[in-house]
């Protein structure tokens, strides 16, 4: 660069500076579009992991606790399918009319680079690109939120990674991608959804000139579409079609009988059907929106649910049908009704807290109120096993004795005179009968007995977490709770004594698995696991022998516990039960409260469902049952007096207590043999019971009913 070697070479450089600092100028410069381009835009391309490993969005994946896809996160019009499953015509009428030499060139059609140049030049401006389908299916992966519109910038990020799409994917893999990726209008993403949309069939189906309408569209889909001109989609269409035959997929005679056939479209457009998606979704969609930061929505995630699927589209199923039955009922008896009744369900592992389905209401859309986590509504008797549960923790005990008589309770300047269903009084009654009758005006007396404060600080223990007021109808349920609140309440009596915190989604993973947000099981003891075991055996009786009954009149056996619960005006119908390993509740009302039916109780309405949900839904473990604790005596008891039992009880059940608390009377309701029934006694006398058995005829047709119902009932 020195041609006298004598000359000082700071002379030299002073003499050509200018053209040296260009020429560092130029390296540098290099340098940095080299950096650029290596980076995608300082950016960071896309690793080959990323590429194998990219699935065009359907929206999100949702799964339930077994790992089973059981949703998508967004309304993504779109349905991924393999190249296995596309026709060949549709793939080459794509090629044909998108890329005609994809399957010679890297990703750069240098071909129609030079195309477009000359276009561009002649135009005075941009008025053709060069896209191939690597370089279209580069954008719409991996930089449709980076770039928008036509510029050389984009391009040339474009042209950086479809050479890496090309070293890393078959060109068969690309392809499938583009046909996944690829806008066809509407709303709508690939071949698959747009089929759907325009012709009403899946992909597989489709005949030549459908597969070029669609092939056509990509230029320009709202242009194209059928919908909107019918006329210029045909001329499209037949477009691709001497493109095919150009090309050689199709002969020239296959082309013009394709051509000569009219445009036919699927009268309605198609949108993913929310008809057999589990409810519980619009509730993880809420969650995974409320605690996801940004970063999150602008991917696909994976979403782990606590939901048991099985188990959903049982309580889904049961709703349905039940809401229906009931909307009908209302209209039949009351009339002038034109909402449908809704309802709400809950059902959770009691042990961790993990809810297993979810039915936030009536669904006719996706989204709209979830009355699980937010309708406040009187709970009735629901609520009342907390005023039970405030009484054992203040020393009382099941066997404790009240009077089940009318009472009245001074308020200010007015009484309240609270009445049992159907003003039917019991007299003197332990705890334990008195929740099993759901007897109100006994009920409000061992609420007074223990303090209004005291009955709201066990709900409150519990996870009872909506406003309640001390005052006396809080022992009847007359403030609003949740349905998710209520069953989560009821889970310390199951589990031992211990609060547990809903939880439905345990972790959001980006598409790589790295863990972007979890959450942990929450347990608090709140309990004594006596004062818990005696809860449960006094809710066990209400399903054995009281207001619950209907859960054994519908054939359910085993360990089942619960409540039901009417409010006075018949607006809202509930019942929540428990089995050692779930528990659930239902409720039913209107969303303007209004009496639901005659005689609308919980009994009646949510029991069933109840049962019917659970039986059809869950499996529980053999030989699952509830276990005493440390520190508890058992007794042979009649269940319904809850007194030691005698030979004359019909019914018998070992039950278990706290030291001292257990019963020390004889029943005093089962005293001799029933009607009928030959008893013996102690001087060996032999005498028979007057009444059924001076029957001969009735006793007859009684043992036929007995044998049937057992038939019946197995």
């Amino acid at each position: 660069m020195r041609p006298n070697p004598g000359e000082p070479a700071s002379r030299w450089l002073r003499r050509h500076w200018p053209w040296l600092t260009a020429l560092a100028l130029a390296c540098v410069a290099v340098g940095l579009f080299d950096a650029w381009l290596g980076t995608c835009g300082f950016s960071s391309c896309p690793s080959p992991a990323e590429i194998r490993a990219f699935h065009p969005s359907e929206g999100g994946n949702v799964y339930d606790r077994n790992g089973k896809l059981i949703g998508h996160l967004e309304n993504i019009r779109r349905v991924n399918v393999p190249l296995s499953v596309v026709p060949k015509q549709v793939q080459e009428a794509f090629v044909a009319t998108e890329d005609r030499r994809f399957y010679q060139h890297n990703g750069l059609d240098w071909h129609g680079v030079l195309r477009a140049v000359f276009r561009n030049l002649s135009a005075g401006g941009i008025r053709q690109g060069f896209s191939t389908i690597t370089m279209q299916v580069a954008h719409n992966s991996f930089l449709a939120d980076r770039y928008h519109g036509r510029s050389l910038r984009r391009k040339l990020i474009e042209l950086r990674i479809s050479r890496l799409l090309e070293r890393e994917l078959t060109k068969d893999q690309i392809l499938e991608h583009y046909l996944n990726v690829i806008y066809l209008g509407n709303g709508v993403n690939g071949v698959e959804a747009a089929s759907l949309d325009l012709f009403g069939k899946n992909v597989d189906k489709l005949n030549l000139p459908e597969a070029a309408l669609l092939a056509g569209l990509p230029k320009a889909p709202s242009e194209y579409n059928p919908r909107h001109s019918e006329r210029l989609a045909k001329q499209r269409r037949n477009l691709v079609l001497s493109l095919m035959a150009d090309q050689g997929y199709i002969s020239d005679g296959e082309a013009q009988q394709a051509e000569a056939l009219p445009v036919r479209i699927a009268e309605n457009e198609w949108r993913p059907s929310i008809a057999n998606e589990p409810s519980a979704l619009d509730a993880v969609r809420a969650l995974v929106d409320s605690v996801a930061p940004d970063v999150l929505k602008e991917q696909d995630v994976n979403v782990y649910t606590t939901i048991d699927y099985t188990l959903q589209r049982a309580a889904d199923r049961t709703m349905t049908r039940h809401m229906s039955e009931i909307t009908r009922e209302t209209q039949e008896t009351m009339g002038g009704v034109s909402e449908s009744v809704q309802g709400a369900l809950v059902a959770l592992d009691p042990a961790t807290g993990d809810i297993r389905a979810l039915v936030p209401g009536h669904r006719t859309q996706r989204g709209g109120f979830d009355r699980a986590f937010y309708a406040r509504r009187q709970p009735g008797s629901a609520f009342k096993p907390f005023v039970y549960e405030a009484a054992l923790s203040a020393g009382y005990t099941p066997g404790w004795e009240v009077d089940d008589d009318p009472v009245q309770v001074q308020i200010g300047r007015t009484v309240w005179q609270p009445a049992n269903y159907n003003d039917e009084y019991n007299g003197r009654i332990t705890f334990a009968r008195a929740l099993l009758l759901s007897a109100n005006s006994a009920t409000v007396r061992v609420s007074r007995a223990v303090g209004e404060q005291s009955v709201i600080a066990a709900a409150r223990r519990n996870g009872i977490t909506s406003p309640l007021t001390p005052v006396p109808s809080i022992a009847l349920g007359a403030e609003g709770v949740t349905p998710v609140e209520l069953v989560a309440a009821y889970a310390p009596f199951d589990n031992g004594g211990v609060r547990v915190k809903p939880r439905l989604v345990t972790r959001v993973e980006a598409p790589d698995g790295t863990l972007l947000w979890s959450s942990e099981v929450e347990r608090t003891p709140v309990m004594d696991p006596r004062d818990a075991y005696e809860m449960t055996q006094m809710l066990e009786g209400v399903v054995d022998f009281g207001t619950g009954k209907t859960i054994r009149d519908m054939g359910l056996s085993g360990p089942i516990a619960g409540k039901t619960g009417t409010t006075n005006s018949g607006e809202d119908a509930w019942f929540v039960g428990y089995t050692p390993t779930l528990v659930a509740g239902i409720w039913f009302g209107y969303d303007t409260p209004r009496q639901i039916a005659e005689n609308a109780t919980g009994g009646r309405l949510a029991a069933p469902a109840w049962a019917e949900f659970y039986q059809s839904g869950w499996h529980e473990p053999r030989g699952s049952a509830w276990t005493p604790p440390d520190g508890m005596v058992s007794a042979v008891v009649d269940p319904e007096s809850g007194e030691l039992a005698t030979d004359w009880c019909p019914t018998k059940r070992r039950e278990w207590f706290k030291p001292g608390s257990e019963p020390k009377e004889q029943c005093h309701l089962h005293t001799g043999p029933p009607e009928g029934q030959i008893a013996i006694d102690d001087n060996g006398n032999i005498s028979v019971q007057p009444g059924r058995a001076n029957d001969p005829i009735g006793n007859v047709g009684r043992s036929i009913g007995n044998i049937l119902r057992k038939i019946i009932h197995w």
